[in-house]
């Protein structure tokens, strides 16, 4: 597992922005062998976003035959409702770069059969040939997309209940109030993640250092579903100063030193 400390939040978004676009362009993407794509929502990789479309303008990258899947949706609401992902998504990348609206997928947290809808999510990805790259954020108790705390290392895309501290968090987004939060999601599980060929994890500010301390420095454990990465054998995580915070000195050093600079 590789850890890159950078300044702020802005040189760590334009960091994986363009290695994320070295991977693409790499990889020449075409039709019929697509560059499949796993993709976050949340405050976390809108600046990523925001560099994807800086640079699709400027036509250094193309998005034509990239396939995307995102991590998650929350049950009950409906796409066109203003806190989707789905409308997250669209609003804040997919409506503004060059991907054909067929090639991008996010789970339908209104669908009559959630299960057959999780189902058909993950043999959609197989079908794909798997994802080569699934970029994520982490949240303050160290749940990936909505893994939460005491999910299975082994978990693939299904049904999850949300905890009340995640749903708090994300109340900022429905008015400050929690009762407006859906209680349950759509969520790729760990393991669907675990089996992207790669992994990128962009974590920002003071309030999740304690997650990335656990994930980094703690064993591999449920409680911390981030902490999987450290089994991963291609797995990036990329922070800023102040989401390292919580980290040991000699950790710091360790992860400065074998990248051969500080950012």
């Amino acid at each position: 597992m590789r850890l890159l400390i950078h300044r702020d939040y802005e040189k760590l978004c334009k960091w994986t922005a363009s290695y994320i676009v070295k991977r693409i362009n790499g990889y020449s993407p075409k039709k019929d062998k697509p560059f499949v794509l796993g993709l976050p929502t949340g405050s976390s990789p809108l600046g990523v976003y925001k560099e994807f479309i800086r640079l699709n303008k400027e036509g250094k990258v193309s998005f034509a035959d990239v396939v995307t899947f995102n991590m998650d949706e929350y049950v009950g609401l409906p796409a066109a409702h203003k806190e989707s992902y789905y409308r997250f998504m669209t609003d804040n990348l997919f409506n503004q770069i060059d991907i054909p609206k067929e090639n991008y997928h996010i789970l339908n947290g209104m669908a009559a059969n959630l299960e057959k809808e999780c189902k058909n999510y993950e043999e959609a990805i197989a079908g794909f040939g798997g994802i080569e790259l699934f970029l994520g954020g982490i949240g303050e108790n160290g749940h990936i997309a909505f893994n939460e705390p005491g999910s299975s290392l082994a978990s693939r895309t299904r049904v999850k209940t949300l905890s009340m501290d995640t749903r708090l968090v994300n109340a900022r987004f429905f008015d400050g109030d929690v009762k407006q939060v859906p209680a349950k999601a759509l969520t790729v599980g760990v393991g669907t993640v675990m089996d992207a060929r790669e992994v990128i994890i962009i974590v920002s500010g003071p309030k999740k250092a304690r997650a990335l301390q656990a994930a980094v420095e703690g064993s591999v454990s449920h409680m911390c579903p981030l902490s999987c990465l450290q089994m991963h054998p291609k797995a990036i995580i990329v922070c800023d100063e102040d989401a390292a915070g919580e980290l040991k000195n000699e950790t710091v050093k360790y992860f400065k030193d074998i990248e051969g600079k500080n950012i």
